[in-house]
């Protein structure tokens, strides 16, 4: 029997979620009349469609792809794949190599053609949707009214005009907040730094523009993006609009922002909308310069670094991005002379742990923990035993109640078909009608449990730990050469879920904590595995997909703690 799965996505948070319910509910039916088999579903909600980079779902969907794990894939239509042109062909490749055909109600079977001319219209689509919604905003901003979004300091005013419709675009002074601005630039102005005015703003309980605590950069933002409380003209009655574009980065599919020419700024007097006076303002701007001029070295090597970590699209450090504080739950980041600190604690002082770690100290302590504790094969072999046991027994019992419900389709299906034959041949009864609605409805319900039933996945090879305990071994010993520690500290970061930091009882005393996700820990196992030698048993190859087990406590797995 043909093995389908299934995809819907609906791209606007606006829309409702009953959007991606209809598209599987036509495209069952659709499966249903070719007596195709479901196998799973995949879905994506309020994402775009221009990438599919960031979307979990149809990431989901290749990955089992690649795995064998369906012949067809079925959707309402192209463009619920993607309308990015590049995305739908290397899509189409990807499936064409695993075999698998795309079939959309729209379109039928999908080919090389419909990827070429649906491709391209989607994209000229989408062109010419952002041209018109561009133009539509520049006139809106040339009457003075907002292009979008709202800054702290005013309010949006809902109206109706005359002839019943809403108008967009108008704002008012929100007078609480105003007067925050103006204690924002008198401050800077007199001196204090932009952390020191998040500080005193958090501690007099002043909400941020977010809802949440002000940080530094809210306040200072970024001069020549115009961005920050320091650099809105509004704030003197200036709507400066198209000041920025931005472009889909195609690697990671996020987008990011380029300074457009001042010539093409559009810049509208607003008034009404004017906070602050012009004293006040060129005030602000004349320390802003100050500063730019007085620490124009440091930005410029901040800037270079930066652009080179960009380059390279590498972690700063073997643990950047994994180490959160413990009492506040924010991250600890690298900061001045190679430490790691609470950023909370150093960005808005909403968080009481000022402790801070060298960057050296903190790696080569949390490597001694990955080998004694989350990496050890000895005290891991007991963990994976239970959990390849657990695994399995639920694979047999998901087994087992679906073999029962097709006994019982079956049994439901010849009832159905007896009672016809006894209607045809004018012997039933007054009740007939009413056994036929009751067997229907349990043949209802019995297909809905089976089309929810994931796909098969193969039990996992008792032996994994063996393998478990050869890959530990590799990796510890490619971490201590220089030109190997690249790729292993990739395979280590994959396998670290977050590092939580508490200040100890005792002085100088910090505790670690480390998390891993045993999902990772086999996927890292069989890809590499199988990338080496492909010595993975193929018995446990396709069964760790989704699997979210932690493995921080329980069976050896207990929190590593530092004296640092």
């Amino acid at each position: 029997m043909t093995r389908v799965a299934l995809y819907a996505r609906y791209s606007d948070d606006k829309q409702s979620a009953a959007s991606i319910d209809d598209q599987f509910l036509i495209c069952r039916e659709q499966a249903e009349r070719e007596g195709w088999h479901i196998v799973g579903s995949y879905k994506d909600a309020a994402i775009s469609g221009a990438s599919v980079i960031l979307r979990p779902g149809i990431q989901a969907l290749v990955q089992d792809a690649q795995m064998g794990r369906f012949d067809v894939l079925l959707a309402e239509a192209l463009d619920r794949l993607s309308r990015d042109q590049a995305d739908v062909a290397t899509l189409f490749k990807h499936l064409q190599f695993a075999g698998i055909k795309i079939v959309t109600l729209a379109e039928g079977e999908v080919s090389e053609l419909h990827v070429g001319l649906k491709g391209t219209m989607n994209a000229l689509f989408l062109k010419d949707l952002a041209k018109k919604t561009h133009r539509g905003l520049r006139g809106r901003v040339e009457k003075g009214k907002s292009g979008g979004g709202l800054c702290y300091g005013y309010d949006v005013v809902r109206r109706f005009s005359s002839e019943g419709e809403a108008v967009h675009g108008e704002r008012s002074i929100n007078a609480s907040e105003a007067e925050v601005v103006r204690q924002v630039f008198r401050q800077f102005a007199s001196g204090l730094s932009p952390q020191s005015i998040a500080c005193r703003l958090n501690d007099a309980g002043v909400p941020a523009p977010t809802g949440k605590l002000w940080t530094s950069t809210t306040i200072r933002g970024h001069a020549k993006r115009g961005t920050g409380l320091l650099n809105n003209e509004l704030y003197i009655g200036k709507l400066v609009w198209n000041r920025l574009r931005y472009l889909k980065n195609p690697q990671t599919g996020k987008r990011v922002s380029r300074i457009n020419p001042q010539s093409e700024w559009i810049v509208t007097e607003v008034p009404d909308l004017r906070i602050l006076d012009d004293d006040l303002w060129q005030a602000a701007k004349a320390r802003q310069d100050d500063i730019a001029v007085q620490y124009a070295g440091v930005i410029e090597a901040t800037r270079l670094a930066h652009n080179a970590m960009n380059r390279t699209h590498r972690p700063r450090s073997l643990l950047s991005g994994l180490v959160y504080c413990g009492c506040c739950g924010g991250s600890y980041t690298l900061r001045g002379q190679g430490r790691f600190a609470c950023s909370n604690h150093i960005d808005t002082r909403s968080c009481s742990n000022g402790h801070s770690i060298a960057r050296e100290k903190l790696e080569a302590r949390v490597l001694d923990g990955l080998r004694d504790r989350l990496m050890s094969p000895e005290i891991a072999a007991e963990a994976i035993r239970a959990y390849v046991e657990e695994s399995n027994r639920l694979n047999h019992a998901r087994r087992a109640s679906e073999s029962a419900d097709r006994q019982e389709l079956d049994r439901v299906l010849k009832a159905i078909k007896g009672l016809v034959t006894l209607a045809t041949e004018g012997k039933g009864t007054r009740t007939l009608v009413d056994q036929l609605l009751e067997l229907e409805a349990q043949e209802d319900a019995i297909r809905a449990r089976l089309a929810a039933v994931p796909a098969d996945v193969p039990d996992i090879h008792p032996n994994i730990s063996e393998i478990y305990r050869r890959k530990v071994e590799r990796l510890a010993e490619a971490l201590a050469f220089p030109e190997q520690r690249h790729e292993a500290a990739d395979a280590l970061r994959a396998l670290i879920e977050r590092i939580v930091l508490t200040p100890g009882a005792r002085r100088g005393e910090v505790n670690a904590m480390l998390h891993g996700e045993f999902g990772t820990v086999l996927e890292w196992l069989e890809r590499r595995d199988c990338a080496k030698n492909d010595t993975t048993p193929k018995a446990f190859a396709s069964g760790v997909h989704g699997v979210s087990v932690s493995v921080v406590a329980g069976a050896g797995f207990e929190p590593a703690t530092f004296r640092l």
